[in-house]
C-alpha cells in the first residue's frame, strides 16, 4: 500500500482563475457557529416530527433507547474530531479511511457517502411536499407536486451556488426559525406534562432488552449528519480547534431537542391517542394552547427543517467527491470550485436527485423509491465504519504524527464505541437494506477500477 499519510493535512486554497475579491466577497469560512448550525440541521430534517409516535408503541422505555443511542452519537462525533484535529481537510471520512488503508477504502467511503447524500435530498424534497401540503393544496395534482419538489430542491442548490456565504446564512436562519418552535414544545411541553399520559414503561410483549433494541431500530438514524461538520472541515474556520467543537455542540443539540421534544410529547398526549397520532407534534401544540391551529404551525416548522436539511446536505454531497477528484478517484470535474463551492458536484446532485424525484412521482412505484431511501441508511454507515477503523488503525499502530499519547487510553475507547454504534446502524438497516447497498457497492468498484486505472495511466505517461 503506499504511502498516503504524507499528504499535507492543509485544504488547498481557492480554484486557479477564482478572484481573491470574488472568494472574500462569496466565499467564507464557516466559524463556530455556522459550523455547529450546519451538524444540527443536517441531523434534525423532518423526521422529529413523527418520532414520538413511531416509538409510542413500545412505551416510555423508548427514551431508554434515546439515551443508549446518544450516547453512541456522541462517541462517534468525538472520534470524528478527534480526526479532523489531525487531518483538517474536506472530505471527513474519505481523508480518514485513504489515510489509513489506500485510494480503495478512501473511494469507498467517498462512492457510500455520495449516494446517500443526493438519494436522501430526493427524499427530503418528497416529505416536505407532504408539509407544504398542508399550507398549499399542491398534492392534488401530480405535476404540481412534482414542480413543488424541484422547486424545493433547486433553492438550496441556489444558495450553494451563490457561495459558501449564502449557504452558511441559509442554514443559521433555518436552523433558527426551526429550533424555535421545537424548543417551544419540548420545554413548554413540560409545563402542560401530566404522568397519566405517558402510558406503560413497556407497552409492548417483548422483553425489555429487545424492546429497546426495536425501538433504537427505528431511531437509530436519527444522528444520520453528526459527520457534517468533518467533511466540510476545508470551509471551517480553524478547523482542528472547530470541527470537534461544532460536531459535539451540533450533536448535543440535536439529544436535547430529540429528548425533550419526545418527553414532551409523551406527557402531553394521550398514549392511545399518541399511538394511533399521524401528526403527534400538533396534536401536543393543540393541547397546550387549544384550537386546531397546531397542525399549521408544525408544518410550517417542519418545512423550514426540511430546507435547511437540503441547504446542508447538498453542499456536503460535493464537498467528498470534491475530496476524492483532487486524488484522482472522481473526476476530474468534481474537483473545481467557485465561491468555496464544488459547484459541479452541485448540480450532478441536484440533476440525480431531480431524476429520482421525478420517477417517484410518475412511475407510481413508492415501493421502489422506498427501498431506495433504506438503502441509504445503510451506505450512510460505511463511511462511519472506515473512519472509526482508521482511528482504530492509527492508535494501535501508534503513528507519533496521528496519537496523542496522553489521550490514548481514552481515545481507544471511544474508538471502540463508536465502532460498535456504526456496526448497530448496519444491523439496524435490516437485512435486504444490506444486501442491495452491497450492490450499489459493487458498481463503485467498477468506476474505481476505471479511475484508478486512468490515474495510473497518467502518472506512467507523466514520467
Amino acid at each position: 500500500m503506499h504511502d498516503t499519510g504524507t499528504v499535507a493535512p492543509s485544504d488547498p486554497g481557492p480554484d486557479q482563475g477564482e478572484s481573491a475579491q470574488g472568494t472574500s466577497r462569496h466565499a467564507r469560512r464557516f466559524g463556530l457557529p455556522i459550523a455547529t448550525c450546519l451538524v444540527m440541521g443536517n441531523i434534525i430534517g423532518g423526521g422529529i416530527f413523527l418520532l414520538p409516535a413511531s416509538v409510542a408503541p413500545f412505551g416510555t422505555i423508548s427514551l431508554v433507547a434515546f439515551a443508549v443511542l446518544t450516547a453512541g452519537a456522541i462517541a462517534l462525533a468525538l472520534v470524528f474530531g478527534r480526526l479532523a484535529e489531525r487531518d483538517p481537510r474536506t472530505g471527513g471520512p474519505y481523508v480518514y479511511a485513504r489515510a489509513a488503508f489506500g485510494d480503495f477504502a478512501g473511494f469507498l467511503a467517498a462512492w457510500s457517502y455520495w449516494i446517500t447524500t443526493w438519494v436522501s435530498n430526493a427524499a427530503l424534497a418528497v416529505a416536505a411536499v407532504g408539509y407544504l401540503d398542508v399550507l398549499i393544496p399542491v398534492n392534488d395534482h401530480k405535476w404540481s407536486a412534482i414542480v413543488a419538489a424541484l422547486v424545493l430542491q433547486l433553492l438550496p442548490a441556489l444558495a450553494n451556488f451563490a457561495g459558501t456565504r449564502y449557504v452558511g446564512a441559509v442554514q443559521l436562519v433555518a436552523t433558527v426559525l426551526k429550533f424555535v418552535p421545537l424548543l417551544l414544545v419540548a420545554v413548554g411541553g413540560l409545563f402542560f406534562f401530566d404522568s397519566a399520559n405517558l402510558g406503560p414503561f413497556q407497552a409492548s410483549d417483548d422483553s425489555p432488552m429487545g424492546a429497546v433494541s426495536a425501538a433504537a431500530a427505528i431511531l437509530l438514524f436519527s444522528y444520520l449528519g453528526v459527520e457534517s461538520a468533518a467533511v466540510s472541515a476545508g470551509e471551517v474556520r480553524d478547523p482542528r480547534r472547530n470541527v470537534g467543537r461544532a460536531t459535539i455542540l451540533g450533536t448535543l443539540g440535536a439529544a436535547v431537542v430529540y429528548l425533550l421534544g419526545t418527553l414532551a410529547v409523551f406527557g402531553t398526549v394521550a398514549h392511545d391517542k399518541l399511538v394511533a397520532s399521524t401528526a403527534p407534534f400538533s396534536d401536543a401544540v393543540d393541547v397546550m394552547f387549544g384550537g386546531s391551529w397546531g397542525g399549521t404551525a408544525v408544518a410550517c416548522a417542519a418545512l423550514v427543517s426540511m430546507v435547511g436539511a437540503l441547504n446542508g446536505w447538498t453542499l456536503l454531497s460535493a464537498q467528498t467527491p470534491y475530496a476524492a477528484a483532487q486524488d484522482g478517484l472522481f473526476p476530474s470535474a468534481f474537483g473545481k470550485k467557485k465561491r468555496g463551492v464544488p459547484t459541479v458536484g452541485v448540480l450532478v446532485t441536484v440533476v440525480l436527485a431531480s431524476l429520482l424525484t421525478v420517477y417517484n412521482y410518475t412511475a407510481g412505484s413508492g415501493g421502489v423509491f422506498e427501498s431506495l431511501v433504506l438503502i441509504t441508511t445503510f451506505t450512510a454507515t460505511v463511511p462511519y465504519l472506515l473512519a472509526t477503523a482508521a482511528q482504530i488503525y492509527f492508535l494501535v499502530s501508534g503513528q507519533r504524527d496521528r496519537v496523542h499519547r496522553g489521550r490514548l487510553v481514552r481515545d481507544a475507547v471511544l474508538a471502540g464505541v463508536a465502532f460498535a454504534f456504526s456496526m448497530w446502524l448496519v444491523a439496524g438497516s435490516g437485512y435486504a437494506a444490506v444486501y442491495q447497498g452491497v450492490l450499489f457497492l459493487f458498481v463503485g468498484v467498477l468506476v474505481y477500477a476505471w479511475m484508478a486505472a486512468r490515474k495510473q495511466r497518467a502518472a506512467t505517461e507523466g514520467r
